[in-house]
């Protein structure tokens, strides 16, 4: 059977266009399950401040996986976002299970943030000649997130004497 959707790009443009848009759809799926787990979890005296940041992480993670997503639909890329994938080739540090203390939820997100955001800027760098498209909406995307990843780490960060 041809392929169904067809792109503008050609073959190898879609190759690597498609990798690094595959491969973020797993990053932020399994982002976006970490922040949520952690979200049932915390536990602390900064519990409210932390479950509420969370939410907000899980949020900007799903908006952006439907994104990337779509993204790669439109350049006739299947999307893969099972379970098994996910767990398979995540670039996320991961989280532990059972109640967790609100500083080790913050050290694990900020974790977490630092390897999705690692693996985005590889990706910028391989779709810079595959395309802009895409190249720009990772950008935008590890834009957000490092946003975010300075938020985490501002929640106890120490003033240097």
């Amino acid at each position: 059977m041809a392929e169904p959707i067809t792109s503008t790009l050609d073959e190898e443009q879609q190759r690597i266009a498609g990798d690094a848009l595959r491969g973020t759809v797993v990053d932020l799926i399994d982002l976006s399950l970490i922040a949520k787990q952690a979200h049932w979890n915390v536990i602390g005296p900064n519990f409210r401040s932390v479950h509420l940041a969370l939410d907000e992480l899980v949020t900007a993670a799903r908006e952006f996986t439907d994104s990337v997503a779509e993204r790669a639909t439109a350049i006739g890329v299947s999307p893969d976002g099972r379970a098994s994938t996910v767990a398979q080739q995540s670039s996320a540090a991961g989280f532990g299970d059972g109640w967790q203390a609100d500083s080790a939820v913050i050290e694990a997100i900020v974790k977490n943030l630092a390897a999705v955001i690692a693996r985005l800027r590889s990706r910028i760098d391989a779709t810079e000649k595959a395309d802009l498209v895409t190249q720009d909406m990772l950008i935008e995307i590890a834009a957000r997130l490092e946003q975010l990843h300075w938020m985490w780490q501002a929640q106890v960060a120490t003033v240097p004497k």
